[in-house]
This record gives C-alpha cells, sequence and structure tokens, in this order.
C-alpha cells in the first residue's frame, strides 16, 4: 500500500505533467508537422501507457461504452492537436488550448442535462465566469469587446471550432463514463486507436514523417518528454485517485488552466499579456465553482482523464 501523502504527491505530479502537454504538442507540430508529429507521440506515448498501466483487456468494459466512449474520446483527442496544431502562432495556439478548459464547465452541465446530478446555485456563477474568462482571453487588450472577440475568432475559426468541439466531446464523454464505463480507464485503448487514425492519414495523404530538418536534439526531446508526459502523467493519476487525497487532487487540477499557460509560454517563449492572465484566472474561479455545486452530493466512481484533463467537475469517490 502506498502512504496517502506520497500517493496524493504523485497525483499532484501528474497535474504538472499534463499542464505542459499543451506547448509541447504545439513544438511538437512545428518539428515534425501537424499529423506526423502528433502520430509519433501517441504511438510512443501508447508504448508507455501499456508498460504502467498494463495491455487493455477489451472483454472487461461494456461494448456500448467502449464503441462509443472510445470514438468521443479519439475524437476529442483529434479535436485538441489539430486546433493546436492548425493555431497561426505560439500565442493563438495557446489561446486555443484556454479555450479546450471549458470542458470542466461542459462537463458539469452534461452531467445535470444526462445523468441527472444534482447541483446547487453555484453552478450559475461558475458557468458565467469560466465563459467570461474565455471571452476576456480572447477579447485581448480590448476589454469585453464583442468586436475584438469576433475579430480574433475570425483570425482562425478551425482552431478555435475544433477546440470548443473538442471540450464538448469530452463532457459527452464524461457523461458516458460516468452511465456506463464501470469505473473502467479506456485510455489504453483510445491512445492507440488515435495513433493510428493519425498514421493512417498520413498514409492517406503522403505526408513526409520527418520534413528536412525536424531531426534536430531539441524536437526529438520535445518528443519524447511529450509522450513521456502523456503516459507517465496517467500512471501518476491513477496511483494518486487510488491512494491518494481526492479531493486535494480536484482542487489542483482546477489550477490547470494557470499552470499550462505558464508552462506553454515558457516553452514557446511566447510573452502573454495581462488580459490572458486575468482571464485565466477567471476561468479557474469559474472551474471551481463548478466543482462545488457538486461537492456536496454523492459522487459516482471517478475515471481517468485524457490530454490534458485531470479529474475536476467529473466524479470522484471519496
Amino acid at each position: 500500500m502506498i502512504p496517502r501523502q506520497s500517493a496524493t504527491l504523485t497525483g499532484l505530479l501528474a497535474v504538472l505533467l499534463w499542464s505542459a502537454v499543451v506547448g509541447m504538442i504545439r513544438s511538437i507540430t512545428e518539428s515534425f508537422g501537424p499529423t506526423a508529429g502528433p502520430a509519433m507521440l501517441y504511438t510512443i506515448a501508447t508504448g508507455l501507457l501499456w508498460l504502467t498501466l498494463g495491455v487493455p483487456r477489451l472483454r472487461r468494459f461494456s461494448p456500448s461504452y467502449l464503441c462509443v466512449g472510445t470514438l468521443l474520446a479519439a475524437g476529442c483527442e483529434l479535436c485538441l492537436i489539430n486546433s493546436i496544431g492548425y493555431a497561426r502562432s505560439e500565442q493563438q495556439a495557446i489561446e486555443v488550448g484556454m479555450v479546450n478548459y471549458l470542458w470542466p464547465t461542459l462537463t458539469v452541465v452534461a452531467s445535470i442535462l444526462f445523468n441527472g446530478k444534482k447541483a446547487n446555485a453555484l453552478i450559475f456563477p461558475g458557468v458565467f465566469l469560466s465563459l467570461t474568462g474565455i471571452f476576456r482571453i480572447l477579447a485581448g487588450q480590448s476589454g469585453l469587446s464583442l468586436s475584438a472577440f469576433a475579430q480574433n475568432i475570425q483570425g482562425n475559426p478551425l482552431s478555435f471550432g475544433l477546440s470548443l468541439t473538442g471540450a464538448v466531446l469530452w463532457a459527452l464523454y464524461s457523461s458516458l463514463t460516468t452511465r456506463s464505463g464501470r469505473g473502467q480507464n479506456a485510455v489504453t485503448v483510445f491512445f492507440p486507436l488515435l495513433a493510428v487514425l493519425l498514421w493512417g492519414h498520413l498514409l492517406l495523404t503522403g505526408s513526409t514523417v520527418f520534413p528536412p530538418g525536424s531531426l534536430t536534439l531539441h524536437g526529438v526531446g520535445t518528443l519524447v518528454l511529450g509522450a513521456a508526459a502523456l503516459g507517465f502523467g496517467y500512471a501518476a493519476w491513477n496511483v494518486g485517485i487510488l491512494y491518494g487525497n481526492i479531493t486535494v487532487l480536484a482542487a489542483a487540477s482546477n489550477l490547470i488552466p494557470i499552470f499550462s499557460a505558464v508552462l506553454a509560454a515558457a516553452l514557446l517563449h511566447t510573452f502573454l499579456p495581462l488580459a490572458f492572465w486575468e482571464g485565466s484566472l477567471i476561468v479557474c474561479i469559474g472551474s471551481a465553482l463548478c466543482w462545488l455545486a457538486t461537492r456536496r452530493q454523492p459522487l459516482p466512481a471517478v475515471t481517468s482523464p485524457t490530454l490534458p484533463r485531470p479529474l475536476s467537475c467529473t466524479g470522484v469517490k471519496e
């Protein structure tokens, strides 16, 4: 048995590892391309996952959850990695990643609509603040200007649309997992599926796996570190939720938008304006309120999150 304090610290390590993924994905796509980079990333991460969590036994999953859940989760990841890969600048990639952090709010809304979960009045300011925070980030230095917000979205509707779609798909996946997941962790299933889909797309389009100049020490190093952050992040989180303090881990996961922005800005050497940090803080507060809105309710069995989303507003069992 792992001591509870050690297990909690291990779970907190997962939060930090996942926070670095947005910046690493952007760096990997810049080095290897928007398809080849993620294909290699998820291939290596699959190997690390199977090494730490074991090869999945498909018979342990319900057929409906395995089919629908895996498609939703894989679709979510495809949306996220493409939204970051096709961002037109490093700052926009970080902004796109922040839009995806609407998933905690959307997950709570989905659990209320589809699973009958009870929530108190904090859900309303939580949803409002989450949306306001994203609006503040995308409006930039113009404050809460609707025209500035719209202009930013119109500059790259594909990336922002994919990021939001990924957040919606993850909310639906979480709702499905709560109902029919039986506490199973399907990440070892949809990671290899995602890798296969990416390699298939690469072969069909005839893209180059290693573009000229991609095999640099920085590019390969970032690829390996990104895969380790994904693979070992899940392993660390698994230890945390099984043996650690779930309340501490769930509360800490609400700070991921801030951690992610800090690490992404450092990795991508990008200066983020004050408006971005204000919006990120508002998103964190909104996410925390969503979590508190269901805090006193009986909570279902934990489900492991996916890139880069540790459990926040999804249910945990204490």
